[in-house]
């Protein structure tokens, strides 16, 4: 299900930004504006970023083999981390430089055909802010979905390519509120200053969701712990289980969105598992006559003192994917 919202918000997204970036490069080279050229390098960047993301999560639905045997989830994350880095250097770092080189050196703008820019830029608008409206819509239904406040979802689960289209086309809504605002500011006062400056404000946003984005891809790429709410469940499941006398230690890892690995040494309760095993080894023990029929009892005894500890595991093991469906590596051992 995340998978799915996830892919439908980025070809989206690509979409969008395909029919926006045209509507504004061609504005751009009608009008001459700094802020239309940075609003431009901006939706160019999030077209590559989105196809970027969309490479990641077809890979990503590669079936594990014997070279990755844990599967290529980890795919999105590489090349979500791809297109973060994308975003610094050339939505970021090429819009700031244009802007700075605006300031000094101001450019020639057409200033007659700045409604040309206006209308592109509601056009944009309209559409990011459509696109904006279906990844929010994702998102939200699988933060309800698991019970989860948007927010912390947003921040510690949700599928970095979803965020990225959020993020993306939030800042890309607000991009193009500064350059109306910059153009709008140009025409009434006659300075071309604001222009540059416009440009400048819409290069420090997409910085600043680049770092975001830069540093939570490389949270997922490391392996974060699973959430800690889902790590108390998962220890309270074991420690509400009779046979078990105490959680040693409990180590997690998030392998993907949907995708927990989970290991836990676990000290077995004796008592309780010598009074499950005492009617059944009452009940053999007064056949044994000789030494070969005792160590046949002790074989059969070590036997079924097996199974009933692999039975507890498998139990235990279902209980945990019941209540928290992500957790699809389990390692229990015993201590």
């Amino acid at each position: 299900m995340a998978q799915s919202n996830s892919r439908f918000a980025v070809v989206a997204a690509l979409v969008g930004n395909a029919m926006i970036t045209i509507a504004k490069g061609a504005t751009f080279l009608i009008t001459g504006s700094g802020a239309m050229l940075s609003e431009t390098i901006h939706s160019i960047a999030d077209l590559f970023n989105q196809i970027l993301l969309l490479i990641g999560l077809v890979r990503a639905d590669q079936e594990p083999d014997q070279r990755f045997e844990y599967g290529y989830a980890g795919e999105r994350y590489v090349w979500a981390l791809i297109s973060a880095v994308g975003i610094f250097f050339l939505g970021c770092g090429v819009t700031i430089y244009h802007g700075v080189q605006s300031l000094f050196h101001p450019p020639e703008l057409a200033m007659g055909e700045m409604n040309w820019a206006i209308g592109a830029l509601l056009f944009a608008l309209v559409i990011d802010a459509i696109v904006f409206y279906l990844a929010i819509k994702g998102e939200w239904k699988n933060a309800v979905r698991y019970n989860k406040p948007f927010h912390n979802y947003l921040r510690y689960e949700a599928d970095p390519a979803a965020v990225a289209v959020i993020l993306e086309d939030g800042a890309a809504c607000l991009g193009v509120i500064i350059a109306l605002a910059a153009i709008l500011l140009t025409q009434i006062t006659g300075h071309h200053y604001w222009d540059a400056i416009g440009s400048i404000g819409i290069g420090v946003l997409l910085g600043g969701i680049a770092v975001w984005l830069i540093i939570r891809n490389q949270e997922l790429l490391v392996g974060p712990s699973i959430p800690r709410e889902e790590k108390q469940q998962v220890v309270q499941i074991l420690k509400n289980n009779p046979l078990i006398d105490d959680v040693i230690d409990l180590r997690s890892r998030v392998l993907s969105i949907d995708n927990y690995r989970i290991k836990a040494d676990l000290s077995f309760n004796p008592a309780e598992l010598s009074k499950r095993l005492k009617k059944k080894a009452l009940a053999a023990y007064p056949d044994i006559k000789n030494e070969q029929e005792f160590e046949e009892f002790c074989q059969n005894y070590t036997k079924d003192l097996l199974d009933t500890l692999t039975e507890e595991i498998d139990k235990i093991e279902e209980e945990i994917q019941r209540q928290i469906p992500k957790a699809q590596h389990l390692d229990l051992e015993a201590n």
